[in-house]
């Protein structure tokens, strides 16, 4: 199950870059820049590590779990990671799978990203690509080596959402589609979820 940390740990440090301050209100949300994709991801980082260094852990979690479904493509990520099994599964299977996803996140490794809150992101360049772009980050901890980190950003319902993200050379929706394949293969799809909503 190693890779399957891996590629959980790469949402993890996603979702620890993009948290909300504990005490943001609608209008201090509303004021990150969903229009450019380097101040996008810049605003994001910016108002995480806010949170982060807050200490508050359950006020940072219910954060978490506002800024997936804000700011990440969420259910298009998750689609593409069961993308083999999508044909074979049944409607109930599928909604189970989309229900524990977020949780199932945020559960695994919301106590780990606070080791980052004394970090910083740093926007390195950005690169368009179609209807979205490539963000190159680079994620700097006092003591550590940076930590190499591209967002792949896409305009959907006219705002930039993260979509993907590598970390570290490792991309998170080829090695978790993988890591989710193999457990499926193993265990089958409906011990896949009851993992998930075992540890969400």
């Amino acid at each position: 199950m190693t890779s399957f940390r891996t590629g959980l740990t790469a949402i993890a440090l996603a979702l620890m870059t993009a948290a909300a301050p504990i005490a943001t209100t609608p209008a201090a949300a509303a004021a990150i820049n969903t229009q450019d994709p380097a101040q996008f991801i810049s605003g994001l980082t910016e108002q995480g590590f806010a949170a982060l260094r807050s200490g508050n852990k359950d006020a940072a979690k219910k954060q978490f779990r506002t800024l997936l479904a804000q700011h990440f493509a969420v259910d298009q990520i998750g689609e593409r990671l069961i993308r083999r099994w999508s044909p074979k599964i049944t409607p109930a299977q599928h909604a189970a799978y989309k229900a524990a996803f977020p949780n199932f996140i945020i559960g695994t490794y919301a106590d780990r990203l606070f080791e980052y809150a004394n970090a910083t992101v740093k926007v390195i360049r950005t690169q368009q690509a179609g209807n979205g772009a490539a963000v190159m980050t680079q994620v700097i901890k006092p003591g550590a080596a940076p930590i190499n980190a591209i967002w792949t950003v896409e305009k959907i319902g006219g705002e930039y959402k993260v979509t993907n993200l590598t970390v570290a050379g490792i991309n998170l929706a080829v090695t978790q589609a993988a890591d989710f394949d193999s457990y499926i293969q193993r265990n089958g799809f409906d011990k896949l979820v009851a993992f998930m909503k075992a540890r969400g």
